[in-house]
């Protein structure tokens, strides 16, 4: 069991709240994803305070700093998905002298689809403290306006950007019970959604929710052939989250079971006879209406060698 001891605290005032600020300690502070006025006086105080802030973008992070009225004080340095392994010690060296490390991301919580893991698992491994100042998410924020069930649900970041890949990544889910969010961007949005019909069908339900907390908020609820059909009709902007209901009690039942190499080779040489069909036609039918559970389709190779042995 690990434990982890809470540093020594100063104490910054900002407005007429008081903030504690932890000595010592690697603090993660969600950023607004649209709205400055989400900011909290926590964000405030530790842009203020914190000795080091590490930033995903340090123009960005200025940018907000300017929107906040606030002043940072501390060293800024870069912390992004290229370069936060090599960061992470060096970072960590100033926490164990005492120093206040903040790491922020571009919007939203950091370790969630951005930056900031690689320093969490190496503190944890130091016996380093690290703590959060929670803010603004838009996983949970678009759950919550989906109207979906929120007691039990998945996030499952971005969607793999080739078709192929993507269509096996949801061939995966296809009878996950609890609702499943996912993050997609403008220029794959129509591709996505076609495949998102594909797989899940047209009538199970979902929300696009778009520019969640900006003034151009909207969320698209309806089934995934409504929403498919609005994507097209009328191509959505800016930054998505999409959340998408769970497989029903029958959409679970029906899901098919995965064969071997051998049925799959019984059942193509049973379909060429019936349909009067070359072999490797008859092959490439059955493996494609077939998949494995994790949505991965047999091998055509293997599959064709034991046909043969079955004639």
């Amino acid at each position: 069991m690990e434990e982890q001891q809470t540093a020594a605290e100063r104490n910054v005032t900002v407005g007429n709240v008081q903030v504690n600020v932890p000595r010592g300690t690697v603090i993660l502070a969600a950023t607004p994803i649209g709205n400055t006025a989400d900011a909290s006086a926590r964000l405030v105080a530790l842009l203020e305070s914190a000795d080091i802030v590490a930033a995903e973008d340090t123009r960005r992070l200025y940018a907000l700093a300017n929107r906040l009225g606030v002043h940072v004080n501390g060293r800024v340095v870069a912390n992004h998905d290229h370069n936060e392994r090599s960061k992470a010690d060096e970072l960590l060296d100033h926490v164990e002298n005492g120093a206040t490390v903040l790491v922020v991301s571009d919007a939203g919580m950091p370790t969630i689809n951005d930056p900031g893991l690689a320093i969490v698992r190496r503190a944890i491994e130091r016996g380093l403290p690290v703590t959060c100042a929670p803010g603004p998410s838009a996983v949970l924020d678009a759950l919550a306006l989906s109207g979906l069930p929120t007691d039990r649900f998945c996030y499952e970041g971005f969607l793999p950007r080739k078709h192929s890949e993507r269509v096996q990544y949801l061939r995966s889910l296809r009878g996950e019970r609890r609702t499943i969010v996912f993050y997609e961007t403008l220029h794959r949005i129509a591709e996505s959604m076609a495949d998102l019909e594909e797989v899940f069908g047209a009538d199970r339900r979902m929300a696009l929710c778009r520019e969640l907390t900006k003034d151009y908020e909207q969320i698209r609820r309806g089934t995934i052939h409504e929403i498919n059909a609005s994507v097209v009709n009328d191509p959505p902007r800016g930054e998505m989250v999409l959340v998408v209901a769970g497989a029903s009690e029958d959409e679970v039942g029906e899901q098919p079971q995965a064969l071997s190499v051998e049925e799959l080779a019984e059942l193509a040489v049973q379909y060429a006879q019936q349909n009067d069909m070359r072999i490797k036609d008859a092959i490439a039918d059955v493996i494609a209406k077939h998949p494995n559970a994790d949505g991965s389709f047999a091998n055509k190779k293997q599959v064709y060698n034991a046909a043969l042995a079955l004639r």
